[in-house]
């Protein structure tokens, strides 16, 4: 999630070579046709290797969706992810690729509307005080707010897509409480912004369950690997700085990927 930073060619001779014969099994049948909507945390911002199409949506072939797909070679692939989308900008820019030809959608979305990296950077730049309040306007908004604008989003994939199985992707917890950062923002900051990351996800969830959609909560298989752990899958304050607080490589292909996996 960033501030301004989630159609690509990626892989189509790959794609359309090793095209899968589709069964009467739901996994194969939902792998049809695939789009990957959604914020930085599906286009693959902040594994450092980015598509030289996707100007500055920042999408990566190491993002989950382009790493599903490189594995289960779907019929088409449109990966419209884009870095610092919001609810407004999915339903503007990223629902016109859906179809009801479309079989399978993955999305991450609400961490911006939510103002979640504005808050990082508070927390990052101007103390506790500052952090604790800026963390509690991300989660006033995302109760209050949020609600309403993902069910236009899942209202408008569902429209489009009537016949897809659609996967909302949560947030993790970005840090380890109590881990091995002697350095930074303090450990009530940290774990404050994993409540607020909790918050998000409890929405996001609730509102894709309404929609009948699966949600894909990944914050207990990036256990132990946040920041401050022994093994990061995130990024933490980094140059270029639209990479920090983002999945790493391994992020996606060990965290994010799984995660969506098992629900196609």
């Amino acid at each position: 999630m960033k501030s301004r930073s989630v159609l690509p060619l990626f892989g189509t001779g790959l794609l359309l070579a090793g095209s899968l014969l589709l069964t009467a099994t739901p996994a194969s049948a939902a792998g049809g046709n695939y789009v990957a909507l959604g914020d930085s945390y599906s286009s693959g911002e902040g594994t450092g290797d980015y598509i030289g199409s996707a100007g500055s949506c920042n999408r990566s072939n190491h993002a989950y969706p382009a790493l599903w797909a490189a594995a289960h070679a779907p019929t088409s692939f449109a990966f419209v992810a884009c870095s610092g989308a919001t609810t407004t900008d999915v339903i503007n820019n990223q629902l016109s690729s859906l179809n009801s030809s479309t079989t399978l959608v993955s999305i991450s979305i609400g961490g911006n509307d939510a103002g979640f990296a504005g808050a990082m950077q508070t927390c990052v730049l101007s103390g506790t005080d500052a952090c604790l309040t800026a963390v509690n306007n991300a989660k006033a908004f995302a109760n209050s707010k949020l609600p309403g604008l993902l069910d236009q989003v899942y209202a408008g994939i569902r429209n489009r897509a009537p016949s897809a199985r659609v996967v909302v992707l949560g947030y993790p917890h970005l840090y380890k409480i109590g881990g091995s950062c002697s350095f930074g923002i303090s450990d009530t900051s940290r774990n404050a912004i994993n409540g607020a990351a909790d918050t998000i996800d409890s929405v996001v969830s609730g509102r894709a369950s309404a929609a009948g959609f699966s949600f894909g909560d990944v914050r207990q298989v990036f256990t132990n690997h946040e920041i401050c752990s022994s093994d990061w899958w995130l990024n933490s304050t980094r140059i270029p700085v639209h990479e920090s607080y983002h999945p790493n490589v391994a992020g996606h292909a060990n965290g994010y990927l799984p995660v969506f996996s098992a629900r196609t």
